[in-house]
């Protein structure tokens, strides 16, 4: 029988949802299983409703799912909320009874098992036993990834949650769940991992050596990452008094050499906009990481979107050429980041990350080995490559519009540097000519700069009907493309992650065959739709939209593929 099935377990934010979660995860990791797993939290520290959403299988999956096959419910507002998902079948396991349920629950007193295993602080790994029993998993997999978890905390830590984790399997030992399984013996696939991390990570193999941020959710847990690898690694993170400083951090790190990176969402990203400029003028490399959540303003902190496309590839005053990259998967997470630092750097322009919450929070399992490469290529003019260092235009004129970039005070280069407009030498200047040859210089860098870059990926590409997608909404379109082709729907789909220059040619060749296309986004006014009319000509019959802060799924683009079509 193959295996696919959701549990999801919500509560109050501070009630320990995540240890719940993070059990099972790394139980199904190391059992061989696909997992993918969600979090939906609000943007408070305690209360509220927040629930950790799985996903297991033994195929490879991509997104969330509508059904929730399994709930654990740490309290009634729970229940209510999620037992209308749960298929025939199903079961919510919860700390106690609630009259409110439609759905068969066990009750399994979680608090009391704990305080028989030495302590209610160990609730959570009850709660995470019993829903490992019924799903029929081995207690020692469990034994082992808590022995992990919990080894170097003491024998008596461990020995609490080993008891509490057998009390928690031998509550529900009389409850059959139909979605049960046979676990087997199968290898592990993968790692797990979070959009954050393989950022951070592949920020790290790009031989980034400064971070500096002001935190905002979604970003946050990018530089959380960064500053737990700076005891082993070289490298500097600072915490700045908000956006703009810590783009201007990062301004002159990257003037004296250093490869820097600062991380924020679409309010930070707003304030750093002017600093974006300078590094536009000034031709200084820098890479920033958009996390994207629901706006304007505040919006919805903790939620996610795909909003801010238009704005980043327009942002700052007046024109300048910049890369925008948007991360489909945790792959595509840790190879950009290491793409657009070296591209960045090649180009001596700003270089944007374009992710969001549900890309960087969520746990996908991943196959792809993270390596950094075997050399890092830095595109920096030292004396010796240079004919007249004494007399060194930063800003020279080239067929490429890419200048030799020395840096300051390494050598007999005198390195003049400005945010007004400027000569060869850096100076500032006025004149009309020069300012005309300077904008062409710098503009000049598009042509080689969009060849750098892939068209998108295909799947099913020939088909008569094609969805496109960018970003994080990969997963769910590409799963929704499998779904629709069992029905003998000819459809198929184009997920973009190379957004600016954008690849026109590249993306016109791929759409030639296709009768039919829409576009798939979580805005309200398919910007991406709007971006291909504008850059490429292009038409599409229509968009699914969804702009409510929830992760797309597959499910949202079938229930609209029809009237489309």
């Amino acid at each position: 029988m193959s295996v696919d099935i959701t549990v999801t377990i919500g509560g109050e934010a501070g009630q320990g949802i995540q240890t719940v979660g993070d059990l099972l995860a790394q139980v199904c990791q190391k059992a061989g299983l696909y997992v993918m797993a969600i979090n939906d939290f609000e943007s408070r520290i305690r209360g509220g409703h927040s629930f950790v959403q799985i996903r297991v299988s033994d195929h490879e999956i991509f997104s969330p799912r509508n059904a929730v096959h399994l709930l654990i419910a740490l309290d009634r507002r729970t229940v209510l909320l999620h037992q209308d998902k749960i298929p025939d079948g199903g079961l919510i396991l919860s700390r106690e009874s609630f009259e409110e349920a439609k759905k068969p629950l066990v009750p399994v007193p979680f608090e009391d098992l704990a305080d028989q295993a030495g302590g209610k602080i160990t609730a959570n790994t009850v709660a995470a036993g019993s829903c490992l029993a019924l799903l029929g998993a081995p207690f020692d997999i469990l034994k082992e990834i808590l022995a992990g978890r919990f080894g170097n905390k003491g024998a008596s830590v461990l020995e609490k949650n080993i008891k509490a984790a057998e009390l928690g399997y031998a509550a529900v030992s009389e409850t059959r769940f139909k979605w049960a399984f046979d676990w087997g013996k199968t290898p592990e696939k993968g790692m797990l991992m979070n959009g954050s991390k393989a950022i951070a990570l592949g920020a790290l193999a790009a031989d980034c050596r400064f971070a500096a941020f002001y935190p905002m959710s979604p970003a946050t847990g990018i530089i959380r990452n960064l500053t737990a690898m700076t005891e082993k690694i070289p490298f500097v993170v600072e915490q700045a008094e908000d956006e703009i400083a810590a783009v201007n951090m990062i301004i002159g790190a990257s003037f004296a050499g250093v490869r820097a990176m600062t991380s924020t969402s679409g309010g930070g990203f707003c304030l750093m906009t002017e600093g974006l400029g300078l590094a536009g003028i000034a031709e200084i490399p820098i890479v920033i990481v958009n996390a994207q959540r629901p706006g304007p303003a505040t919006g919805l902190p903790t939620r996610t979107a795909q909003g801010d496309l238009l704005f980043v590839i327009n942002a700052s005053q007046d024109e300048f050429p910049r890369f925008v990259f948007a991360p489909r998967n945790v792959e595509d997470a840790f190879f950009l980041t290491i793409q657009a630092f070296a591209l960045a750097e090649k180009y001596q322009v700003p270089a944007i990350i374009l992710t969001d919450q549900f890309l960087n929070d969520s746990v996908f399992l991943t196959r792809e080995k993270f390596e950094a490469p075997n050399q890092v290529t830095r595109f920096i003019a030292t004396d010796k490559d240079l004919e007249d260092p004494e007399n060194y235009l930063r800003f020279a004129v080239t067929d490429t519009g890419v200048s030799p970039r020395a840096l300051p005070c390494r050598g007999k280069a005198i390195v003049a540097s400005s945010g007004n407009e400027h000569l060869e030498d850096g100076h500032i200047s006025e004149d009309k000519a020069n300012r005309t040859r300077m904008v062409d210089k710098r503009n000049t860098k598009l042509a080689a700069m969009t060849a750098e870059l892939d068209g998108p990926e295909g799947y099913f590409e020939d088909a008569d009907f094609l969805l496109l997608c960018w970003g994080s909404s990969a997963g769910a379109v590409k799963e929704a493309v499998d779904l629709l082709r069992k029905k003998d729907i000819n459809v198929g789909c184009l997920a973009f992650s190379h957004i600016w220059p954008f690849p026109v040619e590249k993306v016109r060749k791929l759409l030639a065959k296709a009768r039919t296309c829409v576009t798939v986004e979580l805005n309200s006014t398919a910007q991406f739709k709007r971006l291909l009319l504008q850059e490429a000509g292009i038409t599409c019959s229509g968009a699914i939209l969804k702009y409510d802060g929830r992760p797309l799924l597959p499910r949202d683009v079938m229930d609209k593929i029809n009237n489309l079509m």
